[in-house]
C-alpha cells in the first residue's frame, strides 16, 4: 500500500527539520508559501527539466507555466508576498511538476510521494518548516486521467490516489505545517464524483492537529459556478466549445478572455484569476490580523459612533 510509504516519508521529514510539530506562529496571515502539484500549478519545473521545451513558448505558454499567464498559486504570492512563486528547480518553494499523481506511479515525473521527498531534502538544506506559512496541494487530475478504461480497475485506482493524497496531507501535517489548501479531484461525471466521495472520507479520517487550518476547495463547485453564472466571478461569458490554442493567435494576444480551456487541458489565465479570487473570497487567505494600534483605533470609533447616535437619540427626546 503507498499509505506505508506516506508513513515512512513522514518519519524521514521529521528526522530531516529540527522544527517542532507545535510551532508557535507568528501574527501575520502568511509568510511563505509551498506549492505541490502538477501542470495546473507549475511553476516550471518541467520547463527547466526539458530545458524550456515544455511548455513551449511559441505556442502561448507563458513564463513555464501550463497557460497563457501566472496561475493561481502564483497570483495568491503576488498578492501576498509580491512576487510569483519560484519552481523548486529554480531555488524556490514551489516542488510541482506537470503530470503528476497523487499516487507515485510514474517514474518519469515526481508524483505527490516523491515531490514531499524533494522537500525533504529542502529541510535537509538547512531550511524550517514554516508553521505559519501557507501549503498548498493541487493533485488529482492525472490520476483520473491515466486511470484504466475498465470501471473496476479505474475505482482501485481513485481510490489509491484519495488514500495517498489524504495520506501526503497527514505527513505535512505531522512535521509541523498548520495551514493546508487542498483542491478536489477536478473532474466531473460520474467518475470524478465517485473520486471526491474517496477523498472526503479519506481526508475525514485524518488526525490532525487542533490548531491546523484544513481549507478544502472544490473544483466541481468551482464549474458548476463557472457554467451558471460566471459574472458572479468576475469573467464574461465561457466558451467551452474551443481551445485559446484553437482559436489562434488573436485569441492568446487578447488574455483568452472569455475562453476557459487554454489548450484542452489547463485552464485559461482568466479563470486562473478566477480561481484566485474565489480561493479569497472563500477562505480570506489574504486578510491579516490587525496590529493592536489599529484594534484600538476601530475600538474607539466604534465608541465615537455610538456615542453620537446616542446623543442624536436624546436630542430627537427632548425636542419632541
Amino acid at each position: 500500500m503507498k499509505v506505508r510509504f506516506f508513513g515512512a516519508l513522514a518519519g524521514g521529514l521529521v528526522l530531516a527539520t529540527a522544527v517542532p510539530a507545535h510551532a508557535e506562529r507568528d501574527t501575520e496571515r502568511f509568510t511563505s508559501l509551498t506549492v505541490f502539484g502538477d501542470s495546473l500549478v507549475d511553476a516550471g519545473n518541467v520547463f527547466t527539466a526539458t530545458g524550456g521545451a515544455i511548455p513551449a513558448a511559441s505556442a502561448g505558454y507563458f513564463n513555464g507555466r501550463f497557460t497563457n499567464g501566472f496561475d493561481y498559486t502564483d497570483l495568491l504570492s503576488i498578492d501576498l508576498f509580491g512576487a510569483p512563486t519560484l519552481a523548486s528547480l529554480q531555488g524556490g518553494t514551489n516542488f510541482a511538476f506537470g503530470g503528476a499523481r497523487a499516487s507515485n506511479t510514474d517514474p518519469r515525473v515526481p508524483d505527490f510521494g516523491e515531490q514531499l521527498g524533494l522537500y525533504a531534502g529542502y529541510l535537509a538544506a538547512g531550511n524550517e518548516v514554516d508553521a505559519n506559512g501557507l501549503y498548498i496541494l493541487n493533485f488529482g487530475g492525472n490520476d483520473i486521467l491515466n486511470a484504466p478504461d475498465d470501471p473496476a480497475a479505474a475505482d482501485v485506482v481513485i481510490r489509491q490516489a484519495a488514500q495517498d493524497y489524504a495520506a501526503g496531507v497527514q505527513a505535512l501535517n505531522d512535521i509541523g505545517v498548520r495551514n493546508v489548501l487542498l483542491t478536489g479531484f477536478p473532474v466531473a461525471g460520474p467518475l470524478g464524483f465517485n473520486a471526491e466521495n474517496y477523498l472526503t472520507q479519506e481526508l475525514d479520517a485524518l488526525s490532525l492537529t487542533s490548531d491546523t487550518s484544513f481549507f478544502r476547495y472544490s473544483y466541481l463547485d468551482f464549474f458548476n459556478r463557472v457554467i451558471a453564472d460566471p459574472g458572479a466571478l468576475g469573467l464574461p461569458s465561457q466558451r467551452l466549445d474551443i481551445t485559446c490554442q484553437a482559436a489562434g493567435a488573436a485569441a492568446i494576444a487578447n488574455g483568452c478572455d472569455g475562453i476557459f480551456s487554454f489548450d484542452g487541458i489547463h485552464f485559461s489565465a482568466p479563470i486562473h484569476e478566477a480561481l484566485a479570487r474565489d480561493m479569497d473570497s472563500q477562505f480570506n487567505l489574504l486578510g491579516s490580523v490587525p496590529e493592536p494600534t489599529t484594534w484600538a483605533m476601530m475600538i474607539f470609533g466604534f465608541f465615537m459612533t455610538g456615542t453620537a447616535i446616542r446623543r442624536r437619540q436624546r436630542v430627537r427626546v427632548s425636542y419632541s
